[in-house]
């Protein structure tokens, strides 16, 4: 597919980027760009060639939320689909095998910001700042503070809702919804080698801690704990396992077989 509102690489290191590329524009979403980093997620997971996705915006910001000029002469049910359409990158990032993570320059505000929280891990400048701040015009993230509710808790994730203010980079970290903060200037190598970093480990084991994660996430604590333990013997059956516990026995670097 040939794209026009995103750039998609794939480099040695096993990692594959994805950049939103609506720079002068905030990298805001629109209806091509919603469908195109969709179908891209979904490549760079098809390929064998991908173990983790960094996920990244042109220029100065992330991603400023969605093109609000899509919303005019729509009735109710065309708005319901268009929504839907927008959100869909959101949704499909947890069902996807391998890990995504945002790397945050700048603002990411409302479905730019819920784009941040969908992602498995997130890592953003010193500088980055991140909200729900379509209540100011008017509007909500009803959508996009489901994911943020799962980093941030209930009463966190409506204080966002209802505010609509921007976080600062430390205080998102506090809250939870970035793992790491960094220097601006040191934020594009960074990232990249936390992803490089993560796609040295073992694929299969980081595919199934992945989908039990996400999978367990909404069970009852002890049927989480069954489910759990069930992935865990599956996983300890395939070769990377025993690969991995025979590097370490003899102390050299495991090679993996992705199996």
């Amino acid at each position: 597919m040939a794209y026009q509102t995103i750039l998609m690489e794939i480099g040695e290191d096993f990692v594959g980027s994805i950049t939103l590329n609506r720079p002068d524009q905030l990298n805001t979403f629109t209806s091509q760009l919603a469908e195109e980093l969709d179908e891209a997620l979904k490549a760079l997971d098809r390929d064998p060639k991908v173990r983790v996705i960094l996920l990244k915006g042109a220029g100065k910001h992330f991603c400023a939320g969605i093109e609000v000029t899509e919303l005019e002469g729509k009735s109710p049910m065309e708005l319901r689909q268009w929504i839907a359409h927008m959100e869909r990158p959101l949704v499909s990032i947890s069902g996807l095998k391998k890990p995504v993570i945002a790397q945050v320059q700048g603002t990411a505000a409302a479905n730019g910001a819920g784009l941040v929280a969908a992602c498995d891990l997130a890592i953003a400048s010193e500088k980055a700042r991140i909200g729900l701040t379509a209540i100011n015009v008017g509007l909500n993230c009803v959508g996009p503070v489901i994911p943020v509710s799962k980093c941030v808790g209930r009463k966190v994730a409506l204080e966002m809702l209802l505010f609509g203010e921007l976080l600062s980079a430390q205080e998102a970290l506090a809250k939870g919804l970035f793992n790491k903060v960094v220097p601006a200037q040191d934020l594009e190598e960074a990232a990249r080698q936390w992803a490089a970093t993560l796609a040295q480990k073992s694929p299969i084991a980081v595919q199934i801690a992945k989908s039990g994660f996400y999978t367990a996430a909404d069970m009852e604590y002890h049927r989480a704990f069954e489910y759990m333990n069930e992935v865990f013997a599956r996983l300890c059956t395939t070769e990377d396992a025993k690969e991995g516990v025979k590097a370490f026995k003899e102390k050299r670097k495991p090679v993996w077989k992705e199996r």
